[in-house]
């Protein structure tokens, strides 16, 4: 990404959301917004047949689909990078390049300061579906997938999704039309 790309992505993401882009802190942001939806019945967390995956995987593109994806996303998420410099996993698969750094502080998980890649792909199975059954295995982790003007947010994780619908009529008829992917929990965890 030129010095001048990551400038405007930068600009357009804080102008939208002035915070930086930490998927597990998603839900905070816009309660009034925000919905979980678990990826599979009766809130399993992993899938262990190829029928749980395809469940999983039909989750997710429903959603969305729903949420409107047709123009194109972006995909953001944190790699880490060893000693040696190297990054695990592989982000290039999406064509994904470094962004931004996001350092530790007192209310991170992490040790270290985080890189953060962005690319830019289309709503494609064969595209999305590497990503998102590497998500559900919990090999990929932090990810935000975003449409291009940066209206909802949706972050996948091993397990479920969370997402910011563009208004909280929206949110509401995710959750109408999703019902029986919701928690249980009263706190929609």
């Amino acid at each position: 990404m030129s010095v001048e790309a990551e400038q405007a992505h930068t600009i357009a993401w804080l102008t939208r959301w002035d915070r930086s882009p930490i998927a597990y802190q998603l839900r905070g942001w816009h309660a009034d917004r925000w919905v979980r939806f678990h990826s599979l019945p009766e809130t399993k967390r992993y899938a262990d047949t190829e029928d749980e995956y395809e469940i999983i995987l039909d989750r997710h593109h429903r959603v969305l689909d729903e949420l409107g994806t047709h123009e194109g996303l972006h995909v953001i998420a944190i790699y880490f990078e060893d000693e040696e410099g190297r990054v695990s996993p592989d982000p290039r698969h999406l064509g994904a390049v470094p962004w931004l750094t996001i350092e530790s502080g007192e209310d991170s998980p992490f040790e270290d300061a985080q890189r953060v890649y962005v690319s830019m792909t289309s709503f494609d199975r064969r595209t999305l579906d590497p990503l998102l059954r590497g998500v559900a295995d919990g090999e990929i982790f932090d990810v935000i997938i975003a449409p291009l003007d940066l209206r909802w947010l949706y972050h996948p994780y091993d397990g479920g999704a969370d997402v910011i619908a563009p208004t909280a009529h929206d949110r509401d008829v995710l959750k109408n039309h999703h019902a029986d992917w919701l928690s249980t929990h009263p706190a929609g965890l």
